[in-house]
């Protein structure tokens, strides 16, 4: 409280966060299982969107994977080399709520 009887108010400024998944991709209809090459990021990085997150191989073609917003990478579920289903989780990542 002030000396003039007036209470000062400090007001800090929240973010709030979502956690996402980042999942193997389906790039066409004949793809059930997707190689993980290569990440690109790390646990705790932050991302903004149209970055590359990683690479991946499907029928002997390597595609890389972008953000599509801006994240903060939490963990990494997959590791390089790993064959994955399409729709498995290879990431958690935190946005913007």
């Amino acid at each position: 409280m002030k000396g003039d009887g007036t209470y000062c108010v400090s007001l800090r400024e929240t973010s709030f966060y979502m956690k996402i998944e980042i999942t193997m991709p389906k790039l066409n209809d004949d793809m059930e299982t997707g190689f993980l090459c290569q990440w690109n990021v790390e646990e705790g990085d932050t991302v903004s969107a149209g970055d590359i997150l990683c690479e991946i191989e499907y029928n002997k073609v390597v595609t890389e994977i972008e953000a599509e917003r801006d994240m903060i990478i939490v963990s990494l579920n997959a590791e390089e080399g790993d064959e994955l289903l399409c729709g498995a989780v290879i990431a958690i990542a935190e946005v913007d709520a």
